[in-house]
């Protein structure tokens, strides 16, 4: 019973997240009006705003329109069930439970928002970064103090990178939205975490690139957004950045 109202609750906060990912890059509000299509705006009856059951009920399609309805929408609302799911088996039901999916929904918003309009909201960033200062007072794996130096260190890493690139090879390697992301990874994270989180957002960027560069054949100046590997460096270090960084330390005394 408590995995399937975990579910269902993280379907229904998926869903709202697409109203979020949809909107806020618009300057529109995210609560009004109620839910519609993009299109055509014809509103969508409660009936047909179930999440994943309508996506497939309506195969992909407006109900009014016939346009399609991005695939986005039910990949959404899948990942996040399936990640408040792992949340609450990780960590049972508890506060580092809430705080860690308030973590994963951020980073659902921010990956999905930078893939479309390369952009990291301060709305998002900005509000978490305040959220995970609160939070880390009565954070029970991390220090206060290892969560403020932890995320002022990513930023300020990341604002190196920003500044290194702009004023050294004069382009902009890195979107300052990607600076205050670090925050509040940091924040949230810890240092251990946080430097796994940014090895493998790493990983995952150059891996990316030189599959696009080789098999889409662009050239070295191919810009990719950086939110979403930094989200999904996020999401594995927050679940298993500990025992990544154990194999790290293990296998470095082997050397």
């Amino acid at each position: 019973m408590e995995a399937t109202l975990t579910i269902i609750f993280g379907l229904i906060i998926g869903s709202f997240l697409n109203v979020v990912i949809h909107r806020l890059p618009l300057g529109e509000n995210v609560v009004f009006p109620p839910s519609h299509c993009p299109r055509c705006r014809a509103d969508i009856p409660f009936y047909l705003n179930i999440p994943l059951l309508s996506y497939i009920f309506l195969l992909g399609k407006c109900r009014s329109c016939r346009g399609k309805i991005s695939a986005q929408y039910p990949l959404v609302e899948g990942f996040c069930a399936f990640s408040f799911w792992l949340t609450v088996h990780n960590y049972g039901l508890s506060l580092q439970a809430a705080a860690s999916a308030v973590f994963i929904c951020l980073l659902i918003a921010l990956a999905a928002i930078d893939i479309k309009h390369m952009i990291l909201p301060d709305e998002l960033t900005l509000s978490a970064a305040a959220f995970f200062f609160i939070y880390s007072f009565f954070n029970p794996e991390i220090g206060q103090l290892d969560a403020v130096l932890s995320g002022l260190g990513g930023a300020l890493f990341f604002a190196g990178l920003y500044f290194f690139y702009l004023k050294i090879r004069k382009i902009e390697g890195l979107g300052f939205g990607d600076v205050k992301m670090a925050l509040f990874m940091g924040l949230f994270l810890g240092l251990h975490r946080l430097t796994v989180a940014i090895f493998l957002a790493s990983l995952f960027g150059l891996l990316v690139g030189i599959f696009i560069i080789v098999f889409k054949k662009k050239n070295l100046k191919l810009a990719l957004p950086f939110g979403p590997f930094l989200s999904l460096g996020s999401f594995v270090s927050l679940f298993w950045g500990d025992a990544i960084m154990a194999w790290i330390g293990s296998f470095w005394r082997l050397l």
